[in-house]
């Protein structure tokens, strides 16, 4: 009777242990798992706090940055950190990698932050060495969170992906300007049709010896069904008419001195002219055989190296990559309002022509191994009747 009695209280007592047991256990790793959460997050925001704080004492920053309109943009960044002086250094692509390299020639280092065009900073500042990795400065948990950005990533140029940030995603569609008195978009199904002999003579284009042309001569270069013999035969025979001034390019265009333009768009020329009703418009490439692209335009980023002030570079980059810096800039950077790589803020201030819709392909140019355009101003050069 005892035996039995013992051997029923026993099984009692297991039957009542097991569950608390799991529920014990269960508890445990909710625990655990909350402790981490809270460690993961109080290490970003103690790292996050002591870079703000070395800002503040830096007191400044300095932004070389071309293609946007930063003292506009950069109204959102004053406000929010009105203890970082921020100085702005503007210019084209060429001038602003010129004047780094320069510089730096001379021992003087003055740029803490350079936003530009992926050439430039591929071509020009990271092919020099002269650039840190930008990727340990991603801070702020909206700006590292990958699933807000466009193909839910992260997208640096450089084969390492390490050192140049893309944070402009658009379409390519708007490269080819008409005006709208001498020429109909309905004579136009591919890139080919650019080539027709009626044209020769009459088509504007960018400098294709400048970066401000890289991602329309990447796209002509590298797409499998225009390549070298597209541009041989669009820069060696159809007499373009060059230009480093795209202002000039786009009155020429909108006179009627020329009826197509390449690239009148560097800077934002076109828009204005159209908001002033003059007659030109863009030709809707991405209907054409070829398809569409994207590119960073002028949306990248990168931190040169010796930076005076590397912590308020750091605020600086954080905030340019947050959700307010990303809508400063599709608002207030251009005329033809770029569009952001990041997903998670609204488009209505971003041009048509510069959207991605959905459903369509593009042949996406800011990736690494489209980044070489040594092999296409060598071919440029060697056919432009000019060089």
């Amino acid at each position: 009777m005892l035996a039995s009695f013992l051997i029923r209280s026993v099984r009692i007592d297991l039957r009542m242990a097991i569950p608390n047991l799991f529920l014990f256990s269960l508890v445990g790793l909710f625990v655990a798992l909350f402790a981490n959460l809270v460690s993961a997050q109080t290490h970003w925001q103690v790292e996050w706090e002591k870079t703000l704080r070395a800002a503040e004492s830096e007191g400044q920053v300095t932004l070389y940055g071309c293609c946007y309109e930063y003292d506009r943009v950069l109204d959102g960044f004053k406000k929010k950190h009105p203890k970082i002086k921020i100085t702005t250094v503007l210019g084209s692509g060429n001038q602003l990698s010129t004047r780094i390299l320069a510089e730096r020639r001379g021992e003087k280092y003055l740029a803490d932050v350079v936003s530009s065009g992926a050439n430039t900073l591929h071509d020009a500042l990271y092919k020099a060495h002269v650039l840190e990795p930008i990727k340990p400065a991603l801070l702020l948990p909206e700006v590292l969170e990958s699933s807000k950005w466009y193909e839910g990533e992260h997208r640096y140029i450089d084969p390492e992906k390490r050192y140049i940030f893309a944070f402009i995603a658009n379409s390519q569609s708007g490269q080819v300007i008409y005006n709208s008195k001498q020429v109909s978009p309905s004579e136009f199904k591919s890139f080919w049709d650019l080539l027709n002999p009626k044209w020769k003579g009459k088509i504007a284009s960018l400098d294709p010896t400048s970066f401000g042309m890289g991602a329309a001569l990447q796209f002509f270069y590298y797409h499998p069904e225009l390549g070298a013999p597209f541009l041989k035969k669009l820069y060696g025979e159809m007499q373009v008419v060059v230009s480093r001034d795209p202002r000039q390019m786009t009155d020429w265009l909108s006179s009627g001195k020329v009826p197509l333009c390449i690239r009148c768009n560097a800077g934002g020329e076109v828009e204005k002219a159209i908001q002033q009703k003059l007659p030109i418009a863009y030709l809707d490439t991405e209907n054409w055989k070829e398809g569409g692209s994207s590119s960073a335009a002028g949306g990248t980023l990168g931190m040169p190296s010796r930076a005076p002030h590397p912590n308020a570079a750091k605020v600086l980059v954080n905030w340019l990559l947050s959700r307010d810096g990303q809508m400063a800039l599709q608002k207030f950077g251009r005329p033809d309002a770029h569009n952001s790589r990041r997903i998670d803020i609204p488009k209505d201030d971003v041009d048509p022509y510069n959207r991605l819709d959905e459903g369509k392909k593009y042949l996406d140019l800011a990736k690494p191994e489209y980044q070489d355009l040594a092999p296409i101003f060598k071919l440029v050069k060697e056919v432009l009747p000019q060089k």
